[in-house]
């Protein structure tokens, strides 16, 4: 490991100094050069690979990642969903100078969260992927939450192993009918007490895991609802570590957020908008203080070409993580290297720590 290497996974005592005005100025652009130059072993206990829509690729080669994006999503409802509601050449070309842009701030992944049902489209991901540069990750699963809407019916009359055989075919095979495999699944459930749907979608995707070793990101908009998810996890003998709660930020109560982290759990502080800014460098500074960053993920949750709109409605870019928010954290105190871990490790861990687990 040489010297210029080596400030990517020193201990965060070593990176404490305060940041530069130089480096506020152009301190975003100034990590991400920096963060995405990464080579091979500088993401501690990552497995080999990550599937991609374009295959598979090292851990360690995913750089600079958004955990939880958009790029085009239906909310006609799971019965009326169709690629042929939209014209996948016009959502290509309003799509992809949104992604080039996210390429020039030197993003190097995206994880597309829109699950199946709700516009999930991996041919025009890949297409996506090669035209812009950018790794692009997709996802098996489904989505229980908005009173399950978005649930076909078979996801009612199925049972949680039926389900999960789905999934476990989509990892194992390909989705569609295509080659392109998920290096995740996406769930959503309501709130606390977990339905009968959406714990057995819990319960489909604790079996998926533990068949594939794919991750779990689940819509999750309360603390006891993502504790409940977690108990349901451990009692199928999964560990918290292959658990995403997705949308922690919308917790207003920080101690679940500590509770599942603590459990070994992700938490995940998506949804960065300008307007929210302030709110996350709270949360993520509250969990640097609880010694937790590392179970830390942070994301947009913007886009996104919306299928029944003129020419896909207005399209939220992605890239207030490196105007705004990386600026704010510097300011409040979070070294660049803790910020490498929330944009460059965290994520590959995330995206491989149930195998990790497993493999033990």
């Amino acid at each position: 490991m040489d010297a210029e290497d080596s400030t990517l996974t020193c201990p965060p005592e070593r990176e404490a100094r305060r940041w530069t005005r130089r480096e506020f100025v152009a301190g975003a652009a100034t990590l991400i050069a920096s963060a995405t130059t990464a080579r091979a072993g500088h993401v501690p206990q990552a497995p080999s690979s990550v599937q991609t829509v374009t295959g598979p690729i090292a851990a360690d080669r995913l750089g600079l990642t958004l955990m939880h994006e958009h790029v085009l999503v239906d909310f006609i409802g799971a019965e009326q969903v169709s690629r042929s509601r939209y014209d996948s050449d016009l959502a290509f070309k309003m799509i992809l100078p949104h992604l080039e842009q996210l390429k020039r701030r030197g993003c190097e992944t995206l994880v597309e969260c829109t699950p199946a049902y709700l516009g999930r489209d991996v041919v025009l991901l890949q297409r996506l992927s090669k035209a812009s540069g950018l790794n692009i990750i997709t996802n098996t699963g489904y989505y229980g939450a908005a009173k399950d809407k978005h649930l076909p019916a078979h996801a009612f009359a199925e049972t949680a192993e039926q389900l999960a055989a789905r999934w476990i075919r989509e990892a194992e095979t390909g989705i569609d009918g295509t080659s392109i495999k998920p290096a995740f699944m996406k769930i959503g459930v309501d709130g606390a007490p977990l339905s009968d749907a959406d714990a057995k979608l819990v319960q489909a995707a604790a079996l998926t895991s533990r068949a594939t070793g794919l991750p779990i990101a689940s819509h999750t908009t309360s603390g006891a609802a993502a504790l409940a998810e977690i108990e349901i996890l451990a009692r199928a003998n999964v560990q918290a570590a292959a658990f995403i709660w997705v949308h922690a930020h919308n917790e207003r109560d920080s101690s679940f957020h500590v509770r599942a982290a603590k459990a070994g759990a992700w938490v995940e502080f998506d949804g960065v908008a300008e307007e929210s800014v302030g709110r996350h460098v709270e949360l993520i500074v509250m969990m640097k203080a609880q010694g937790l960053i590392d179970r830390v993920l942070v994301s947009h949750d913007a886009g996104w070409f919306r299928v029944g709109e003129p020419d896909g409605g207005a399209f939220r870019p992605f890239d207030t993580v490196f105007t705004k928010l990386v600026p704010a954290l510097g300011e409040a105190g979070v070294t660049k290297e803790e910020i490498r871990r929330l944009l460059v490790h965290n994520p590959a861990r995330a995206l491989t720590s149930r195998r990790e687990r497993t493999a033990l």
